[in-house]
């Protein structure tokens, strides 16, 4: 079985909530990063590929020593990224992306897969074809940036999918402070942040706050 990344912090960024703290994607991540963030997702929906890549190469080149960077849906940004020597972990897909099977073809059995599952037969079916190394639960509440999103899972739901699905897990959806200590509790991996940390004044003391909760909850 393939190991998967430290899912504990897991900060899945989000350039118009970065912007809107006054902060670039790049600045936000290393801010996280030091404060604990233990995986960084970058995810541009509405990015072409040019730029996007350049964000990646940034990102990865600050950080991609301390932490997994994770590149959300765009297998052929992280294999561009990966061909100009950036230090990129994986890739995440979702539903209406690629295969999960053969983004893993593609990307190779060296690289992390994640994979966003919803519903039992989703996690049913990943536990089936095995190529995901974690999944992401989604959702756990609503939330505006997540928005193409199946119902409401809850810590209930969350605790179900797991169990199902068999490997390791993040829950994403509104998930903040208060929360983490709760995911632990129930067996998920970690969170999955995206406002809480985009929209922080300080984003290292959040991550702080945010690791320190989960490692509270897995310690009861």
């Amino acid at each position: 079985m393939r190991t998967a990344p430290d899912l504990r912090v897991y900060f899945v960024t989000d350039a118009g909530l970065c912007e809107s703290a006054g902060r670039t994607v790049r600045e936000t991540v290393i801010a996280a990063v030091e404060g604990g963030a233990t995986c960084v997702q970058l995810r541009a929906k509405d990015s072409d590929g040019r730029p996007f890549l350049e964000e990646v190469l940034e990102v990865a080149k600050a950080v991609g020593e301390k932490v997994p960077v994770i590149v959300n849906d765009r297998v052929d940004v992280f294999l561009a990224a990966r061909a100009l020597g950036a230090q990129v972990a994986g890739v995440h897909v979702g539903q209406s992306d690629l295969p999960a099977s053969l983004v893993r073809t593609l990307i190779g059995e060296d690289a992390y897969l994640g994979l966003s599952i919803g519903t039992q037969e989703e996690a049913q079916a990943a536990r089936e074809e095995g190529a995901a190394d974690h999944v992401g639960l989604s959702v756990l509440r609503t939330t505006a940036t997540k928005t193409d999103t199946p119902d409401v899972l809850g810590f209930e739901g969350c605790e179900r999918l797991k169990r199902i699905v068999g490997i390791p897990a993040v829950a994403i959806g509104g998930v903040g402070v208060d929360d983490m200590a709760q995911l632990a509790r129930i067996g998920i991996d970690g969170g999955a942040i995206v406002s809480a940390i985009c929209c922080a004044p300080d984003p290292a003391a959040t991550a702080a706050q945010l690791l320190a909760q989960w490692n509270e909850g897995a310690q009861e």
